[in-house]
Protein backbone atom coordinates (compact mmCIF):
# COMPACT_ATOMS: atom_id res chain seq x y z
CA UNK A 1 0.00 0.00 0.00
CA UNK A 2 1.02 3.55 -0.53
CA UNK A 3 2.50 5.71 2.23
CA UNK A 4 1.23 9.28 2.82
CA UNK A 5 2.22 11.68 0.04
CA UNK A 6 4.08 14.08 2.35
CA UNK A 7 6.59 15.24 -0.22
CA UNK A 8 4.08 15.74 -3.00
CA UNK A 9 1.74 17.66 -0.70
CA UNK A 10 4.55 19.95 0.32
CA UNK A 11 5.28 20.81 -3.29
CA UNK A 12 1.58 21.40 -4.04
CA UNK A 13 1.24 23.58 -0.94
CA UNK A 14 3.81 26.08 -2.14
CA UNK A 15 2.71 25.82 -5.78
CA UNK A 16 6.26 25.12 -6.86
CA UNK A 17 7.52 22.32 -9.06
CA UNK A 18 9.96 19.57 -8.43
CA UNK A 19 13.52 20.60 -9.11
CA UNK A 20 14.40 17.81 -11.48
CA UNK A 21 16.98 18.88 -14.02
CA UNK A 22 17.21 16.54 -16.99
CA UNK A 23 20.22 16.45 -19.26
CA UNK A 24 20.04 14.72 -22.63
CA UNK A 25 22.16 11.62 -23.03
CA UNK A 26 22.41 8.91 -25.63
CA UNK A 27 20.40 6.53 -23.45
CA UNK A 28 17.82 9.11 -22.36
CA UNK A 29 17.53 11.93 -19.83
CA UNK A 30 19.27 11.78 -16.49
CA UNK A 31 18.75 13.95 -13.41
CA UNK A 32 21.51 15.29 -11.22
CA UNK A 33 21.70 13.57 -7.93
CA UNK A 34 23.80 11.57 -5.61
CA UNK A 35 25.49 8.46 -6.87
CA UNK A 36 24.77 6.80 -3.53
CA UNK A 37 21.04 7.30 -4.10
CA UNK A 38 21.06 4.97 -7.07
CA UNK A 39 19.25 5.16 -10.40
CA UNK A 40 15.55 4.99 -11.28
CA UNK A 41 14.63 3.91 -14.82
CA UNK A 42 11.46 5.26 -16.47
CA UNK A 43 10.07 3.33 -19.46
CA UNK A 44 7.25 4.62 -21.68
CA UNK A 45 4.51 2.15 -22.70
CA UNK A 46 1.96 3.71 -25.06
CA UNK A 47 -0.53 2.51 -27.65
CA UNK A 48 -1.38 -1.13 -28.18
CA UNK A 49 0.52 -3.68 -26.15
CA UNK A 50 1.94 -5.52 -29.16
CA UNK A 51 4.95 -7.89 -29.43
CA UNK A 52 7.34 -4.95 -29.78
CA UNK A 53 6.07 -3.28 -26.60
CA UNK A 54 5.98 -6.62 -24.78
CA UNK A 55 9.66 -7.15 -25.60
CA UNK A 56 10.45 -3.65 -24.33
CA UNK A 57 8.78 -4.44 -20.99
CA UNK A 58 10.60 -7.74 -20.65
CA UNK A 59 13.98 -6.26 -21.57
CA UNK A 60 13.47 -3.31 -19.22
CA UNK A 61 12.86 -5.60 -16.24
CA UNK A 62 15.94 -7.71 -17.05
CA UNK A 63 18.21 -4.74 -17.73
CA UNK A 64 17.10 -2.89 -14.58
CA UNK A 65 18.02 -5.94 -12.52
CA UNK A 66 21.37 -6.41 -14.31
CA UNK A 67 22.26 -2.73 -13.90
CA UNK A 68 21.36 -2.70 -10.22
CA UNK A 69 18.73 0.01 -10.61
CA UNK A 70 16.98 1.11 -7.45
CA UNK A 71 13.55 1.51 -9.07
CA UNK A 72 11.78 0.77 -12.38
CA UNK A 73 8.78 2.90 -13.37
CA UNK A 74 6.48 2.33 -16.35
CA UNK A 75 4.72 5.41 -17.71
CA UNK A 76 1.60 3.82 -19.22
CA UNK A 77 -1.10 4.98 -21.63
CA UNK A 78 -2.55 1.80 -23.13
CA UNK A 79 -6.04 0.35 -23.47
CA UNK A 80 -5.66 -2.93 -25.35
CA UNK A 81 -3.35 -5.90 -25.68
CA UNK A 82 -2.86 -7.81 -28.93
CA UNK A 83 -0.48 -10.43 -27.51
CA UNK A 84 -1.53 -13.84 -26.24
CA UNK A 85 -2.62 -14.50 -22.67
CA UNK A 86 0.39 -16.79 -22.31
CA UNK A 87 2.68 -13.90 -23.20
CA UNK A 88 0.88 -11.65 -20.69
CA UNK A 89 1.43 -14.29 -18.03
CA UNK A 90 5.17 -14.33 -18.80
CA UNK A 91 5.33 -10.54 -18.46
CA UNK A 92 3.36 -10.64 -15.20
CA UNK A 93 5.81 -13.21 -13.80
CA UNK A 94 8.73 -10.97 -14.77
CA UNK A 95 7.14 -7.96 -13.02
CA UNK A 96 6.06 -9.84 -9.90
CA UNK A 97 9.42 -11.61 -9.44
CA UNK A 98 11.64 -8.66 -10.30
CA UNK A 99 14.31 -7.97 -7.66
CA UNK A 100 13.93 -4.27 -8.53
CA UNK A 101 10.75 -2.57 -7.21
CA UNK A 102 8.38 -1.72 -10.08
CA UNK A 103 5.86 1.12 -10.11
CA UNK A 104 3.33 2.22 -12.74
CA UNK A 105 2.22 5.79 -13.42
CA UNK A 106 -0.86 6.28 -15.63
CA UNK A 107 -0.24 9.60 -17.33
CA UNK A 108 -0.08 12.27 -18.51
CA UNK A 109 -3.46 14.04 -18.45
CA UNK A 110 -5.98 12.12 -20.56
CA UNK A 111 -4.17 8.78 -20.43
CA UNK A 112 -5.97 5.51 -19.73
CA UNK A 113 -5.20 2.01 -18.50
CA UNK A 114 -7.76 -0.62 -19.48
CA UNK A 115 -8.41 -4.26 -20.26
CA UNK A 116 -5.75 -6.92 -20.03
CA UNK A 117 -3.04 -4.25 -19.94
CA UNK A 118 -4.52 -3.01 -16.65
CA UNK A 119 -4.53 -6.55 -15.26
CA UNK A 120 -0.88 -6.93 -16.22
CA UNK A 121 0.38 -3.73 -14.60
CA UNK A 122 -1.71 -4.30 -11.48
CA UNK A 123 0.97 -6.82 -10.53
CA UNK A 124 3.44 -3.96 -9.97
CA UNK A 125 4.36 -2.77 -6.47
CA UNK A 126 2.62 0.59 -6.83
CA UNK A 127 0.20 2.31 -9.24
CA UNK A 128 -0.20 6.08 -9.48
CA UNK A 129 -2.39 8.30 -11.63
CA UNK A 130 -2.34 11.77 -13.14
CA UNK A 131 -5.33 14.15 -13.23
CA UNK A 132 -7.69 13.41 -16.11
CA UNK A 133 -6.79 9.73 -16.38
CA UNK A 134 -9.15 6.74 -16.49
CA UNK A 135 -8.69 3.15 -15.32
CA UNK A 136 -10.98 0.15 -15.63
CA UNK A 137 -12.85 -2.22 -17.97
CA UNK A 138 -10.55 -5.03 -16.88
CA UNK A 139 -12.75 -7.66 -18.47
CA UNK A 140 -12.56 -11.37 -17.80
CA UNK A 141 -9.95 -12.20 -15.14
CA UNK A 142 -6.93 -13.94 -16.57
CA UNK A 143 -6.40 -17.19 -14.63
CA UNK A 144 -2.67 -16.99 -15.37
CA UNK A 145 -2.45 -13.84 -13.22
CA UNK A 146 -4.58 -15.07 -10.33
CA UNK A 147 -1.60 -15.87 -8.09
CA UNK A 148 -0.13 -12.35 -8.29
CA UNK A 149 -1.09 -9.63 -5.79
CA UNK A 150 -2.55 -6.41 -7.15
CA UNK A 151 -1.44 -2.87 -6.37
CA UNK A 152 -4.91 -1.36 -5.98
CA UNK A 153 -8.06 -2.04 -4.01
CA UNK A 154 -11.63 -2.92 -5.05
CA UNK A 155 -10.55 -4.55 -8.29
CA UNK A 156 -14.07 -5.89 -8.88
CA UNK A 157 -15.37 -2.31 -8.93
CA UNK A 158 -13.42 -1.64 -12.13
CA UNK A 159 -13.94 -5.09 -13.62
CA UNK A 160 -16.63 -3.86 -16.01
CA UNK A 161 -16.45 -0.12 -15.35
CA UNK A 162 -14.02 2.60 -16.33
CA UNK A 163 -13.59 5.21 -13.60
CA UNK A 164 -12.17 8.70 -13.76
CA UNK A 165 -9.36 9.81 -11.48
CA UNK A 166 -11.64 11.40 -8.86
CA UNK A 167 -13.79 8.26 -8.68
CA UNK A 168 -10.70 6.10 -8.34
CA UNK A 169 -9.72 8.12 -5.30
CA UNK A 170 -13.17 8.44 -3.71
CA UNK A 171 -13.91 4.72 -4.17
CA UNK A 172 -10.56 3.76 -2.66
CA UNK A 173 -9.23 2.00 -5.75
CA UNK A 174 -6.09 4.11 -5.51
CA UNK A 175 -4.77 3.88 -1.97
CA UNK A 176 -4.26 7.29 -0.39
CA UNK A 177 -3.77 8.60 3.14
CA UNK A 178 -4.63 12.33 3.20
CA UNK A 179 -2.28 14.72 4.95
CA UNK A 180 -3.24 17.00 7.80
CA UNK A 181 -1.78 20.35 8.80
CA UNK A 182 0.02 18.66 11.68
CA UNK A 183 1.64 16.20 9.28
CA UNK A 184 2.96 19.04 7.18
CA UNK A 185 4.12 20.97 10.23
CA UNK A 186 6.09 17.97 11.46
CA UNK A 187 7.63 17.37 8.05
CA UNK A 188 8.59 21.01 7.62
CA UNK A 189 10.00 21.14 11.12
CA UNK A 190 12.34 18.26 10.28
CA UNK A 191 13.65 20.27 7.32
CA UNK A 192 13.89 23.48 9.34
CA UNK A 193 11.22 25.25 7.28
CA UNK A 194 8.51 27.35 8.85
CA UNK A 195 4.87 26.29 8.37
CA UNK A 196 1.84 28.21 9.62
CA UNK A 197 -1.29 25.96 9.62
CA UNK A 198 -3.51 29.05 9.80
CA UNK A 199 -2.25 30.64 6.59
CA UNK A 200 -0.63 27.87 4.59
CA UNK A 201 -3.07 25.75 2.63
CA UNK A 202 -3.31 21.98 2.98
CA UNK A 203 -4.00 20.47 -0.48
CA UNK A 204 -7.37 18.72 -0.98
CA UNK A 205 -7.33 14.95 -0.98
CA UNK A 206 -7.47 14.87 -4.81
CA UNK A 207 -4.24 16.86 -5.05
CA UNK A 208 -2.55 14.64 -2.49
CA UNK A 209 -3.42 11.43 -4.32
CA UNK A 210 -2.50 12.34 -7.90
CA UNK A 211 0.78 13.24 -9.60
CA UNK A 212 0.42 15.75 -12.45
CA UNK A 213 3.93 15.00 -13.71
CA UNK A 214 6.15 11.95 -13.66
CA UNK A 215 8.57 13.85 -11.41
CA UNK A 216 5.80 14.41 -8.87
CA UNK A 217 5.14 10.69 -8.79
CA UNK A 218 8.80 9.71 -8.49
CA UNK A 219 9.49 11.79 -5.39
CA UNK A 220 6.53 10.12 -3.69
CA UNK A 221 8.12 6.66 -4.07
CA UNK A 222 10.39 6.87 -1.04
CA UNK A 223 8.84 3.63 0.22
CA UNK A 224 10.21 1.94 -2.94
CA UNK A 225 13.67 3.44 -2.66
CA UNK A 226 13.50 6.76 -4.50
CA UNK A 227 15.39 9.37 -2.48
CA UNK A 228 14.69 13.11 -2.41
CA UNK A 229 15.28 15.92 0.00
CA UNK A 230 13.08 18.81 1.10
CA UNK A 231 15.16 21.98 1.03
CA UNK A 232 14.52 25.70 1.26
CA UNK A 233 15.36 27.80 -1.81
CA UNK A 234 14.85 31.59 -1.65
CA UNK A 235 12.62 31.15 1.36
CA UNK A 236 10.41 28.53 -0.32
CA UNK A 237 10.44 24.74 0.13
CA UNK A 238 11.50 22.67 -2.85
CA UNK A 239 11.94 18.96 -3.39
CA UNK A 240 15.41 18.05 -4.59
CA UNK A 241 15.64 14.50 -5.98
CA UNK A 242 18.74 12.59 -5.04
CA UNK A 243 18.11 9.43 -7.09
CA UNK A 244 19.14 9.78 -10.70
CA UNK A 245 16.46 9.26 -13.37
CA UNK A 246 17.03 7.59 -16.74
CA UNK A 247 14.37 7.47 -19.46
CA UNK A 248 14.25 4.54 -21.84
CA UNK A 249 12.09 3.91 -24.91
CA UNK A 250 11.93 2.10 -28.22
CA UNK A 251 14.71 2.45 -30.76
CA UNK A 252 13.83 4.03 -34.12
CA UNK A 253 13.51 0.65 -35.84
CA UNK A 254 11.27 -0.81 -33.14
CA UNK A 255 9.28 2.43 -33.01
CA UNK A 256 8.59 2.02 -36.73
CA UNK A 257 7.20 -1.49 -36.26
CA UNK A 258 5.18 -0.39 -33.23
CA UNK A 259 3.66 2.45 -35.28
CA UNK A 260 2.93 0.19 -38.25
CA UNK A 261 1.02 -2.16 -35.94
CA UNK A 262 -1.50 0.55 -34.99
CA UNK A 263 -4.94 0.06 -36.65
CA UNK A 264 -5.17 3.31 -38.65
CA UNK A 265 -1.58 3.16 -39.89
CA UNK A 266 -1.82 -0.47 -41.02
CA UNK A 267 -5.09 0.30 -42.82
CA UNK A 268 -3.72 3.38 -44.58
CA UNK A 269 -0.54 1.57 -45.65
CA UNK A 270 -2.60 -1.33 -47.02
CA UNK A 271 -4.99 0.92 -48.97
CA UNK A 272 -2.31 3.19 -50.40
CA UNK A 273 -0.05 0.23 -51.24
CA UNK A 274 -2.79 -1.58 -53.19
CA UNK A 275 -3.76 1.66 -54.93
CA UNK A 276 -0.19 2.36 -56.05
CA UNK A 277 0.27 -1.18 -57.37
CA UNK A 278 -3.00 -0.87 -59.31
CA UNK A 279 -1.77 2.46 -60.70
CA UNK A 280 1.50 0.87 -61.75
CA UNK A 281 -0.33 -1.91 -63.57
CA UNK A 282 -1.97 0.60 -65.94
CA UNK A 283 1.03 2.87 -66.55
CA UNK A 284 4.09 2.57 -68.73
CA UNK A 285 6.42 4.16 -66.18
CA UNK A 286 9.68 3.00 -64.64
CA UNK A 287 8.02 1.21 -61.70
CA UNK A 288 8.49 3.74 -58.89
CA UNK A 289 4.81 3.59 -57.88
CA UNK A 290 4.92 -0.20 -57.93
CA UNK A 291 8.03 -0.41 -55.74
CA UNK A 292 6.68 2.09 -53.22
CA UNK A 293 3.32 0.33 -53.22
CA UNK A 294 4.96 -3.04 -52.61
CA UNK A 295 6.96 -1.66 -49.66
CA UNK A 296 3.85 -0.14 -48.10
CA UNK A 297 1.98 -3.40 -48.66
CA UNK A 298 4.73 -5.37 -46.88
CA UNK A 299 4.67 -3.01 -43.90
CA UNK A 300 0.88 -3.27 -43.71
CA UNK A 301 1.17 -7.07 -43.83
CA UNK A 302 3.30 -6.95 -40.68
CA UNK A 303 0.81 -4.66 -38.97
CA UNK A 304 -2.11 -6.90 -39.86
CA UNK A 305 -0.20 -9.96 -38.66
CA UNK A 306 -0.16 -8.36 -35.20
CA UNK A 307 -3.70 -6.95 -35.18
CA UNK A 308 -6.93 -8.98 -35.06
CA UNK A 309 -8.75 -8.63 -38.39
CA UNK A 310 -11.65 -10.17 -40.29
CA UNK A 311 -10.40 -12.26 -43.20
CA UNK A 312 -13.53 -11.69 -45.25
CA UNK A 313 -13.14 -7.91 -44.91
CA UNK A 314 -9.56 -8.16 -46.15
CA UNK A 315 -10.79 -10.19 -49.13
CA UNK A 316 -13.33 -7.45 -49.87
CA UNK A 317 -10.58 -4.83 -49.98
CA UNK A 318 -8.57 -6.96 -52.41
CA UNK A 319 -11.66 -7.66 -54.55
CA UNK A 320 -12.41 -3.95 -54.74
CA UNK A 321 -9.09 -3.40 -56.51
CA UNK A 322 -10.01 -6.05 -59.09
CA UNK A 323 -13.36 -4.33 -59.66
CA UNK A 324 -11.66 -0.95 -60.05
CA UNK A 325 -9.27 -2.44 -62.58
CA UNK A 326 -12.08 -3.71 -64.82
CA UNK A 327 -13.42 -0.20 -65.43
CA UNK A 328 -10.00 1.46 -65.44
CA UNK A 329 -9.10 -0.69 -68.42
CA UNK A 330 -11.99 0.83 -70.36
CA UNK A 331 -11.04 4.34 -69.08
CA UNK A 332 -14.69 5.02 -68.17
CA UNK A 333 -16.00 4.48 -64.60
CA UNK A 334 -19.22 2.48 -64.70
CA UNK A 335 -20.81 -0.40 -62.74
CA UNK A 336 -17.62 -2.07 -61.53
CA UNK A 337 -16.22 1.17 -60.18
CA UNK A 338 -19.34 1.65 -58.04
CA UNK A 339 -19.27 -2.00 -56.94
CA UNK A 340 -15.59 -1.68 -56.06
CA UNK A 341 -16.23 1.41 -53.95
CA UNK A 342 -18.99 -0.39 -52.04
CA UNK A 343 -16.69 -3.35 -51.36
CA UNK A 344 -13.88 -1.02 -50.30
CA UNK A 345 -16.13 0.86 -47.87
CA UNK A 346 -17.49 -2.39 -46.38
CA UNK A 347 -14.00 -3.88 -46.02
CA UNK A 348 -12.83 -0.67 -44.35
CA UNK A 349 -15.67 -0.60 -41.82
CA UNK A 350 -15.34 -4.24 -40.74
CA UNK A 351 -11.60 -4.72 -41.23
CA UNK A 352 -10.68 -5.11 -37.55
CA UNK A 353 -12.15 -7.51 -35.04
CA UNK A 354 -12.44 -5.82 -31.66
CA UNK A 355 -9.85 -3.10 -32.32
CA UNK A 356 -11.26 0.39 -32.72
CA UNK A 357 -10.19 2.79 -35.43
CA UNK A 358 -11.14 6.44 -35.74
CA UNK A 359 -13.65 7.33 -38.44
CA UNK A 360 -11.32 10.04 -39.79
CA UNK A 361 -8.86 7.72 -41.65
CA UNK A 362 -11.77 5.59 -42.87
CA UNK A 363 -13.67 8.56 -44.37
CA UNK A 364 -10.55 10.21 -45.78
CA UNK A 365 -9.24 7.02 -47.41
CA UNK A 366 -12.64 6.00 -48.83
CA UNK A 367 -13.21 9.50 -50.24
CA UNK A 368 -9.72 9.59 -51.73
CA UNK A 369 -10.24 6.20 -53.33
CA UNK A 370 -13.54 7.37 -54.84
CA UNK A 371 -11.91 10.46 -56.36
CA UNK A 372 -9.01 8.43 -57.72
CA UNK A 373 -11.14 5.72 -59.30
CA UNK A 374 -13.94 7.91 -60.67
CA UNK A 375 -11.70 10.67 -62.03
CA UNK A 376 -7.95 10.29 -61.59
CA UNK A 377 -7.27 6.78 -62.86
CA UNK A 378 -9.57 6.93 -65.96
CA UNK A 379 -8.01 10.26 -66.97
CA UNK A 380 -4.55 8.82 -66.46
CA UNK A 381 -5.33 5.85 -68.72
CA UNK A 382 -6.76 8.05 -71.45
CA UNK A 383 -3.74 10.34 -71.20
CA UNK A 384 -1.43 7.39 -71.56
CA UNK A 385 -2.92 6.49 -74.91
CA UNK A 386 -3.10 10.09 -76.09
CA UNK A 387 0.66 10.73 -76.17
CA UNK A 388 2.13 11.75 -79.56
CA UNK A 389 4.46 8.74 -79.53
CA UNK A 390 1.50 6.39 -79.72
CA UNK A 391 -0.67 8.50 -82.06
CA UNK A 392 -4.41 8.23 -82.70
CA UNK A 393 -4.85 9.72 -86.16
CA UNK A 394 -5.89 6.28 -87.32
CA UNK A 395 -9.14 6.78 -85.42
CA UNK A 396 -10.35 9.56 -87.74
CA UNK A 397 -12.97 8.05 -89.99
CA UNK A 398 -13.50 5.00 -87.77
CA UNK A 399 -17.06 3.81 -87.21
CA UNK A 400 -18.17 3.20 -83.65
CA UNK A 401 -21.23 2.60 -81.49
CA UNK A 402 -22.74 4.99 -78.96
CA UNK A 403 -22.67 3.55 -75.43
CA UNK A 404 -24.15 6.55 -73.59
CA UNK A 405 -26.21 9.21 -75.35
CA UNK A 406 -23.98 11.86 -76.91
CA UNK A 407 -26.02 14.99 -76.38
CA UNK A 408 -23.72 16.82 -76.75
CA UNK A 409 -21.29 14.77 -74.57
CA UNK A 410 -21.30 11.03 -74.00
CA UNK A 411 -19.39 7.77 -74.42
CA UNK A 412 -18.69 5.81 -77.59
CA UNK A 413 -17.00 2.49 -78.29
CA UNK A 414 -14.28 2.45 -80.94
CA UNK A 415 -12.67 -0.95 -81.59
CA UNK A 416 -13.85 -2.27 -78.20
CA UNK A 417 -12.42 0.73 -76.31
CA UNK A 418 -14.56 3.36 -74.60
CA UNK A 419 -13.92 7.05 -75.22
CA UNK A 420 -15.43 10.32 -74.18
CA UNK A 421 -17.05 11.94 -77.21
CA UNK A 422 -19.03 15.03 -78.19
CA UNK A 423 -21.16 15.92 -81.17
CA UNK A 424 -22.67 19.00 -82.75
CA UNK A 425 -25.52 20.18 -80.52
CA UNK A 426 -27.89 20.08 -83.48
CA UNK A 427 -27.36 16.35 -84.02
CA UNK A 428 -27.56 14.39 -80.73
CA UNK A 429 -26.96 10.65 -81.00
CA UNK A 430 -28.73 8.01 -78.93
CA UNK A 431 -27.25 4.87 -77.38
CA UNK A 432 -26.97 2.07 -79.94
CA UNK A 433 -26.57 4.36 -82.96
CA UNK A 434 -23.47 4.33 -85.09
CA UNK A 435 -21.15 7.33 -85.38
CA UNK A 436 -18.05 8.31 -87.30
CA UNK A 437 -14.95 9.93 -85.75
CA UNK A 438 -14.29 13.23 -87.49
CA UNK A 439 -11.70 14.89 -85.22
CA UNK A 440 -9.59 14.36 -82.09
CA UNK A 441 -9.35 17.10 -79.48
CA UNK A 442 -7.07 16.14 -76.60
CA UNK A 443 -8.81 13.34 -74.70
CA UNK A 444 -12.11 13.85 -76.54
CA UNK A 445 -13.36 12.43 -79.82
CA UNK A 446 -15.54 14.56 -82.07
CA UNK A 447 -18.09 12.33 -83.77
CA UNK A 448 -21.08 12.60 -86.11
CA UNK A 449 -23.91 10.24 -86.93
CA UNK A 450 -23.55 8.15 -90.04
CA UNK A 451 -26.59 9.85 -91.56
CA UNK A 452 -28.15 13.24 -90.91
CA UNK A 453 -25.18 15.00 -89.40
CA UNK A 454 -25.56 18.77 -89.09
CA UNK A 455 -22.60 20.66 -90.49
CA UNK A 456 -21.30 23.99 -89.20
CA UNK A 457 -19.87 25.68 -92.31
CA UNK A 458 -18.18 28.35 -90.20
CA UNK A 459 -15.63 25.79 -88.98
CA UNK A 460 -13.10 23.97 -91.22
CA UNK A 461 -13.78 20.26 -91.60
CA UNK A 462 -11.81 17.40 -93.05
Amino acid sequence: MRTPRLKLAAACLIGGGILVVFASTGAGAQSKGSADAGVAVVVEVTGLLDPVMAELIEDSVDEAADAGARLLVFRVDSSRSVVSDHRLAELADDIARSPVPIAVWVGPNGASLEGKVAQLFATADDVGIAPGTRVGDLGRPLPQLADHPVAWNNQELIRNNKLGWRQLISEGVIACEPLTADDLADRYAEAGIAFDPETDRVPPIEEQCVAPLIGDYLVDLDHLGFESNLVEVDGQPRLEPLTQVQFRGLSLAYQLFHTVASPPVAYLLLSIGMGLMLFEFFTAGIGVAGVVGALLFILSAYGLSVLPYNTWALVLLAASMVAFGIDIQTSVPRFWTGAGLVMFAAGTWWLYDGVSMSWIPMVVMTGSMAVAMFSGMPSMVRTRFSTPTIGRNWMIGEIGEVVEDVSPDGVVRIRNSLWRARVNRATPVNAGDQVRVVEIDGLWLEVEPIEGAARDYREPRR
